[in-house]
């Protein structure tokens, strides 16, 4: 029996994306294990140079360990199979690049994808399956839900809670909430590629521009 099998869920372009994150975390762990993607499109047998398998081989495959991590942007899809793998009691992993700034007292719920170049700093708690893209960063005292997606470079300033499902765009700014009254952004919104978010984000809503503004056929035609 071989050891461990780690699977990459998506074979698309960000689990391209996260296959040399997998080959650090090996590195780093200093484990024998054998990676895939996981794919139930059977388009495709190979992608990067790794096999794609159909989630039942993979469940089937001789290994005395399986884990994964679910590369899928998508959050609701996200969930569906963060929720398949737990009823499997297939172990999800936390992957994180080495070149990445996690500072102090941080809580983070299994599932999490940290690309290249992400910072966290203090005080915060994250949910399941966050995925944080290149450049990004989450400041003091913030509190994301989970499924929430960061696309590259989005400033998450201080005291701002996100709420489950959100999608904050690529170079999207959030201003800085308070103790007291912090900044939120609500559960399924959408947060535009380069919007500046300075008040509260209703939950479902789609806000664009600087400042941030629901989005509109008025607005879009500015």
């Amino acid at each position: 029996m071989n050891e461990v099998l780690i699977g990459i869920y998506g074979a698309s372009g960000f689990g391209k994306e996260v296959y040399p994150l997998i080959k650090e975390y090996i590195s780093k762990k200093n484990i024998k294990a054998e990676v895939c993607f996981i794919d139930d499109n059977d388009e495709i047998d190979f992608l990067s140079g790794i096999k794609v398998i159909p989630y039942k081989s993979f469940l089937e495959a001789d290994f005395s360990s399986k884990q994964a991590v679910v590369a899928i942007a998508n959050s609701k899809v996200r969930e569906i199979l963060v929720n398949q793998l737990a009823e499997d009691e297939i172990k999800q992993l936390n992957i994180s690049s080495q070149n990445n700034v996690l500072m102090d007292d941080i809580e983070m719920d299994e599932g999490s994808l940290l690309c290249p170049f992400v910072t966290l700093t203090s005080n915060i708690k994250i949910g399941k399956a966050f995925h944080a893209n290149i450049y990004s960063y989450v400041a003091h005292d913030c509190i994301i839900g989970d499924f929430v997606t960061f696309a590259p470079r989005v400033m998450c300033n201080g005291n701002v809670h996100i709420e489950d499902h959100a999608y904050i765009g690529t170079g999207a700014i959030i201003k800085q909430g308070s103790e007291r009254k912090p900044l939120i952004i609500g559960k399924g919104a959408v947060v535009g590629m380069g919007a500046v978010v300075t008040k509260n984000v209703a939950a479902g809503e789609v806000v664009i521009g600087n400042p941030a503004k629901p989005l509109s056929r008025k607005n879009l035609r500015k």
